[in-house]
């Protein structure tokens, strides 16, 4: 599992160290899979200083991938049972998206004051998610990628993302959510920073592959130096 030096926490969830693409979490709530250990949900959640939630989304183990959210509240994938977003709004408001387009983990990266979204969310997809989380929202790219999720993740204190984003995509970056931001990867060489990390502005935790150079730079970017 981790290997517990301070904020040095690297472990797999599901045995995969994809670990955003299983579980997401705000500075409120960690939300992760029925199918992981207690002792590993319970980890993860010292690990990011928050209680843990286990859910689903239509049925669906890859929670980081189909949820997004901050400390206002979460959006869901539109195919959410509704039985899974009662459950989910016994602890946070949520939402659907409920055009075609809808795995809200892979279409934006937020915190609690801005988002970046996949730049053809429509304009109903970007009022839910304005409203639901309390953010001011843009439509934007990260190294070209149309997934900022995947590609990039923030906190309150800072911003990573993939290694190739633009000088242009890190200045509108910078300026929409009025943080610093640097590029890293995780898991021994991915640029999908955003699916390799679980972090908010107490904790994170890493992939079991990511090496100690690129924690240092998770570190240092999410302000934990």
């Amino acid at each position: 599992m981790g290997d517990g030096t301070g904020l040095k926490r690297r472990l797999n969830i599901s045995g995969s160290p994809v670990l955003g693409v299983f579980a997401t979490c705000t500075d409120e709530l960690v939300f992760v899979p029925f199918d992981i250990t207690d002792e590993i949900a319970s980890y993860v959640g010292e690990s990011l200083g928050v209680p843990t939630q286990k859910v689903s989304v239509g049925g669906s183990a890859i929670i980081g991938s189909l949820l997004q959210g901050n400390s206002n509240g979460v959006v869901a994938a539109g195919f959410i049972y509704e039985k899974e977003i009662r459950s989910i709004r016994k602890h946070t408001k949520a939402a659907r998206l409920t055009q075609a387009l809808n795995a809200a983990g892979n279409l934006i990266m937020c915190n609690d004051t801005a988002a970046l979204a996949h730049p053809e969310l429509n304009d109903k997809s970007l009022n839910v998610i304005s409203k639901y989380l309390g953010v001011d929202i843009q439509r934007g790219t990260i190294a070209g990628l149309k997934t900022p999720g995947m590609a990039g993740i923030a906190t309150n204190k800072g911003v990573l993302v993939h290694p190739k984003a633009t000088q242009h995509e890190i200045g509108v970056i910078k300026d929409l959510f009025g943080l610093p931001v640097d590029i890293g990867t995780v898991n021994f060489g991915s640029p999908l920073v955003g699916s390799g990390l679980l972090a908010n502005t107490k904790g994170y935790v890493a992939g079991q592959e990511t090496t100690g150079p690129e924690l240092a730079r998770i570190e240092d970017a999410l302000g934990f130096f």
